[in-house]
């Protein structure tokens, strides 16, 4: 089923994880996307995508700096004469030092990627594909910006705005037929989170991974793009100012003494 035939789309953070994965479906499914990303992932990505015979464009942008935002989006149009979908994923962790141990750049910094970004996104996206009859932008947000314990100070902040921003955009966009929706990922396997996941095989200790969450164990980039390219397509067309979170039911719970499948609680 290609459900983004023909529809041009941008993804920032395209140059691995999620991004990666969301850009790699999207031209499967027939879009043609732009791989924007600040490394040299974005030309590789690009360059998978056109050996499975899809269609992309790579842009090297820093996803927090309005200019760029605007010079992915026109090379959408140029290149594909218009814009239909928006996903702005980039992002960076900031450390874990807490609210005492981090410096005021440090948190600027953090949410000028997480926070501006996604608003530049929507700023410079939405008229456009609103000039196309409708479409869709998806932010990632995350499970840290739901409640604490998933970040660290900056960054939980940081997906805490995200989480708002895409509600007051779908209101702001009222009329437009342009959907806004937050993603929130919980503990995936990305290059972000890749130490954690490294570590813990090399010390034998995999099966921990995720452990708090239901499902028991961490995501794959990919398990979270289809989430993506859901919220994007028209299978969602009536969702619309929503978080999704997608984190193994890590969400679904405050931290309690987990009870065993088929035992009693103690």
């Amino acid at each position: 089923m290609a459900r983004f035939t023909d529809r041009s789309i941008v993804v920032t953070g395209a140059g691995s994880g999620i991004g990666r994965a969301a850009a790699l479906l999207f031209a499967a499914e027939g879009g043609r996307v732009v791989v924007a990303d600040r490394t040299e992932g974005a030309d590789e990505t690009a360059a998978q995508i056109a050996a499975a015979g899809g269609t992309a464009r790579a842009i090297r942008i820093d996803a927090g700096d309005e200019d760029d935002v605007i010079r992915a989006i026109a090379l959408a149009r140029d290149a594909f004469g218009g814009l239909d979908v928006m996903f702005a994923n980039a992002g960076i962790s900031g450390g874990m030092a807490n609210i005492f141990d981090t410096d005021v750049a440090l948190i600027t910094e953090v949410l000028r990627v997480n926070l501006v970004g996604p608003f530049l996104a929507i700023k410079h996206a939405a008229p456009h594909i609103a000039e196309r009859g409708g479409g869709a932008i998806v932010l990632t947000a995350s499970v840290a910006g739901i409640r604490s314990g998933a970040g660290s100070p900056a960054y939980s902040a940081s997906k805490a705005g995200v989480i708002n921003l895409a509600a007051v955009a779908a209101q702001q966009l009222s009329g437009s037929n342009v959907r806004v929706n937050a993603l929130c990922p919980g503990l995936t396997e990305t290059g972000m989170t890749q130490p954690v996941f490294d570590y813990a095989r090399d010390v034998g200790k995999e099966d921990r991974i995720g452990r708090l969450n239901p499902l028991r164990r961490g995501a794959q980039p990919e398990e979270l793009a289809k989430v993506a390219l859901f919220l994007a397509s028209d299978d969602a067309s009536y969702v619309n100012g929503q978080v999704i979170a997608v984190d193994g039911g890590l969400s679904s719970s405050h931290p309690v003494t987990r009870q065993e499948y088929g035992k009693t609680a103690v």
